[in-house]
């Protein structure tokens, strides 16, 4: 008896340490002090930006798989638009012009340290225009919003990008150092504009002091327990692969199939593998998210982000079972998109077809992936191929001043705003930089809500003219720090 009451105390006295731990580490995980935001407010010409913006709009700048489908007239329109648009830009900064309708501007500085590199993208993607209850290259403008594809993917930060390099030039500002402005017109079909800039980079031994990209953006409600807006700053986006899946019979009446046909093989291994979820990871910058985000959510969560050392399980359940972006970011995602067998409702297929497409952590690579979806399937029936892939790209710092720069840039755009390091889960040009530089960063200097972000691809995509405005000062201020 007395053993185990000695048990009951020694097990009690170690539940009560643990709250203890957990409650107090809770109770540490305070907010860090914020970057205090600069009180110089910046004038931008809002007609100005919204008629160039309109003007680029109305160029069908449609990037396509098949080339033969896109209109080089459309292309070369819009660059030429630009001497008119921008005169300052294109009268001061030397244009390189590189495959893939990449765009490279030099805009030289008073000095030789590191240069800045601002990104962007003028190509978009095909529009279904009976989806749209606007015409999406007229680039109407309503109750102060612009209507058109592209406003947000990514002429936005494409025109305020050059907006921004214009004024300061027509007011006399020079740079510290070297800024390019480096755009492709290939991005939406991970064309070869970024890579040959890159390549141009490499050659020159060039090595940036930052590199700004299309991202995250400011936006609200996306964490657990946080109510501010948030300034999510990707610093490393996930790997991407379009994987086959194949099964094979003799073909055959559909009256007289054998047990399984080469849909129902397809099937199982699709129900396999989604039975099967990739496992949860919290990558670095995952981790920093949540140190960041984690400190301003409420009581329940913080105690969660502030001891994932032993409430990781529970973080992975929540993940699970609300899917979406946040289980995105915790572990590769298959996500099924396409199934083909008989072209005819009474034949038995000779060969059946899914794809998959596949995003990965940064712990995976395409080939451990593919290992893991063949151990999944467990069929040696099914032939996987890998379509096309990209792992996982390198991850960026952010200890160091650029960083603080950027940090300080968006606080001063968005007052009140929380800047925080994320992990992008989509693909952008930017993992083209990771070749020559660690201090790649994601951001689309745009506040969205869901529903405008919702539309990025999507039928009615639009922009708030004040949206625009602040991308233009966002633009203005990250300059002036360089």
């Amino acid at each position: 008896m007395k053993i185990l009451f000695g048990i009951l105390i020694g097990l009690a006295a170690v539940v009560v340490l643990f709250l203890a731990v957990v409650l107090i580490r809770t109770l540490r995980f305070k907010p860090r002090q914020q970057i205090e935001p600069l009180k110089e407010a910046e004038t931008v010409d809002r007609e100005r930006l919204v008629s160039a913006l309109q003007t680029l709009i109305k160029f069908k700048t449609v990037s396509y798989m098949d080339s033969s489908l896109e209109d080089d007239g459309e292309f070369e329109g819009l660059v030429e638009s630009l001497s008119g648009l921008y005169p300052y830009v294109t009268e001061s900064c030397k244009l390189t012009r590189f495959e893939g309708r990449g765009l490279l501007y030099h805009w030289k500085g008073n000095g030789n340290g590191s240069p800045l590199v601002l990104m962007a993208h003028y190509d978009v993607v095909p529009v279904n225009a009976g989806g749209w209850s606007r015409p999406a290259f007229e680039g109407i403008v309503e109750d102060g919003v612009i209507w058109g594809r592209g406003t947000l993917d990514t002429k936005v930060t494409f025109s305020s990008i050059f907006y921004a390099a214009d004024k300061l030039i027509s007011e006399g500002f020079i740079p510290e150092n070297d800024i390019y402005l480096a755009f492709s017109g290939s991005e939406e079909i991970a064309g070869v504009g970024a890579s040959r800039i890159v390549d141009y980079f490499e050659s020159q031994g060039i090595v940036p002091s930052m590199v700004l990209d299309e991202g995250g953006a400011v936006v609200e409600n996306v964490f657990p327990g946080v109510s501010a807006p948030c300034g999510l700053v990707g610093i490393a986006e996930k790997g991407s692969a379009n994987v086959k899946y194949t099964a094979r019979s003799t073909g055959g009446h559909a009256s007289a199939p054998k047990p399984h046909t080469p849909v129902g093989v397809l099937a199982q291994a699709c129900v396999n593998i989604e039975n099967k979820p990739f496992p949860f990871h919290i990558s670095d910058p995952a981790r920093k998210m949540f140190d960041t985000l984690g400190r301003h959510s409420s009581f329940a969560y913080r105690m969660i982000f502030a001891n994932l050392w032993c409430f990781s399980p529970i973080l992975d359940i929540m993940c699970k079972k609300s899917g979406g972006e946040f289980n995105a970011l915790m572990r590769t995602t298959v996500a099924f998109t396409k199934m083909s067998g008989s072209t005819a409702e009474n034949v038995i297929p000779p060969e059946a077809t899914m794809v998959s497409n596949i995003r990965l952590n940064p712990y995976d690579t395409v080939e451990t992936a593919v290992r893991r979806l063949k151990k999944a399937i467990s069929n040696e029936a099914v032939e996987v191929s890998v379509i096309n892939g990209m792992d996982p790209s390198r991850i960026s710092v952010t200890d160091i001043p650029e960083w603080d720069k950027l940090s300080l840039a968006i606080r001063s755009t968005w007052d009140g705003a929380i800047v925080s390091p994320y992990l992008m889960v989509q693909c952008s040009d930017s993992r083209n930089y990771g070749r020559i530089s660690d201090r790649v960063y994601r951001f689309s200097a745009m506040d969205l809500t869901a529903e405008e972000r919702a539309t990025i691809h999507g039928h009615d995509e639009r922009l708030r003219v004040d949206v625009l405005c602040r991308a233009a000062e966002f633009f203005v201020r990250l300059i002036k720090m360089f």
